[in-house]
């Protein structure tokens, strides 16, 4: 196995590990709600006037997914829609109480694990994190190239 393809093998296993260790707590905590349904929450409550195009983009779903799951979102009184005077034709979202309960314990659950992850992390020097983060920049950039090279949209 040559180092692309162990370092691809292990950022697959090191991501399905946290996931599988993860996900009890998760499930417990937000019983009733479907990982994608919670990951657009957090999406709505993390953007200035999310929108369809925004959340599709910010998701890696189509704009038709994203449609169909704030439609769900809407009726389960977790997100309402709205509209700015200055443009009517614009529907943006925003989460309600219900809405924003769920986004906080995503966000206590993220700062748990985070906690719980802490140990690790204090052993990281700076120069490691820089030098992960260009990596991840940079590899990131690669795929950004690599979707518009074969005209993949969320459109």
């Amino acid at each position: 196995m040559n180092k692309q393809e162990e370092v691809l093998l292990e950022f697959r296993d090191l991501f399905n590990k946290m996931a599988w260790l993860n996900k009890n707590k998760m499930e417990d905590s937000l019983k009733g709600y479907k990982p994608s349904e919670v990951h657009c929450i957090e999406s709505i409550g993390k953007h200035v006037d999310p929108n369809v195009t925004k959340l599709a983009e910010s998701l890696y779903m189509t704009r038709g997914a994203i449609s169909k799951l704030t439609k769900k979102l809407m009726e389960k009184g977790l997100i309402d829609s709205y509209q700015k005077p200055e443009n009517k034709k614009e529907i943006y979202f925003r989460l309600t109480s219900l809405g924003k309960d769920i986004y906080n314990i995503h966000e206590e659950l993220h700062k748990e694990f985070q906690e719980r992850d802490r140990a690790v992390f204090e052993q990281v020097t700076e120069e490691q994190f820089e030098s992960m983060l260009r990596f991840i920049e940079m590899y990131s950039r690669h795929l950004d190239a690599e979707i518009k090279k074969q005209g993949i949209s969320i459109h």
